[in-house]
């Protein structure tokens, strides 16, 4: 295998490469087709993944994510990249179907480099269910790779951003830090314990939390990604019209990230997130909590808002199949997101 360093031919790596979710926003306002009946998740408001419906009983789920390397082994950079998109249609209530490569390269990157990228995200493809059968590749000095991925789900069984109802409780299914991890790895200063364990989260589908939450019809779910737990507790907020209150205690940390945070690392994506949610976002606690909670996350886990009195079965649930879940905080009526 090549000795290239992937990380080395990227200006930022993973989630934290994303656009800005407040530019975005501006950018895609009014782009809703004129026909849209079947259209039943668009831009109107924007989701995890877009839902079109077939029928009664079928609709399609469909998303597409790519970004430039976060890491500097090929075929962890292929599976991470392949299950932070895969996870965007478990997100919805869905299971994959298909995926198809979006891909960049440098032609000086050897074949086997790229070979292995590919490999990879062939793999994870297949452990969710799903089979990818081709895709588009460019020429690029940045490498950058992910997926468009088609799914189904029941038209009566999609979750969303908006659904959440005061007196409901959040849970979140993965710890946070792997922005700060990755960014500080970058600049030379690795937390290998944190490393290892973020590279093992990155790479772990949402297939099975979602299987576990389906029998508790949570009132809404999104994917933790780029935009930070605090930029996507925002949009949860906003789209369900309530007041999101996250305990800054409970929330879960990958080891080393916040020290990391307290010595001051942060990711470009950390500047773009407080941009985008900090006016919603009323916080009274430390800066390196405040940090982890804006980090941009990879492949991050699923913020599940679902009523309380399913809570207790919920956490007993997922301890029975030994599947890593926090709870975190409530939603309240109002507006905008408490941390504290």
């Amino acid at each position: 295998m090549s000795a290239v360093r992937l990380t080395d031919l990227a200006k930022s790596g993973g989630c934290a490469a994303k656009f800005s979710a407040a530019r975005l926003e501006e950018l895609v306002q009014g782009l809703v087709p004129a026909d849209a009946e079947n259209l039943l998740v668009g831009l109107a408001p924007s989701d995890d993944a877009a839902v079109y419906r077939l029928d009664a009983d079928r609709a399609l789920v469909f998303t597409v994510d790519f970004f430039p390397p976060l890491v500097d082994d090929p075929a962890l950079y292929g599976r991470i990249a392949a299950t932070n998109a895969l996870n965007d249609v478990f997100a919805m209530g869905g299971s994959p179907l298909l995926a198809l490569s979006i891909a960049a390269f440098p032609e000086s990157l050897p074949n086997e480099t790229i070979a292995a990228i590919f490999a990879a995200a062939a793999d994870q493809v297949a452990a969710a269910g799903g089979i990818l059968a081709g895709g588009h590749t460019l020429r690029d000095e940045e490498p950058k790779y992910g997926l468009a991925v088609v799914g189904t789900v029941h038209p009566d069984g999609i979750w969303t951003k908006a659904g959440a109802r005061p007196g409901d409780v959040l849970f979140l299914t993965k710890p946070l830090g792997t922005g700060l991890l990755l960014h500080a790895a970058r600049e030379g200063r690795r937390h290998e314990e944190g490393l290892a364990r973020a590279s093992a989260q990155m790479t772990e589908l949402a297939r099975e939390a979602a299987d576990a939450l389906r029998p508790f019809g949570p009132s809404a779910v999104t994917d933790v990604t780029g935009f930070g737990l605090l930029g996507h507790a925002h949009e949860l907020a906003e789209r369900s019209a309530v007041r999101v209150v996250l305990d800054a205690a409970a929330l879960p940390v990958l080891p080393g990230a916040l020290e990391l945070a307290r010595d001051g690392v942060r990711t470009g994506g950390d500047r773009r997130n407080r941009d985008f949610a900090s006016g919603a976002v009323d916080a009274s606690t430390t800066d390196e909590l405040l940090a982890l909670a804006y980090d941009p996350q990879t492949a991050g886990g699923l913020l599940v808002s679902v009523p309380a009195e399913k809570a207790a079965v919920l956490t007993a649930t997922f301890a029975a199949r030994e599947l890593f879940v926090a709870r975190i905080g409530r939603v309240d009526a109002g507006s905008g997101v408490v941390l504290a």
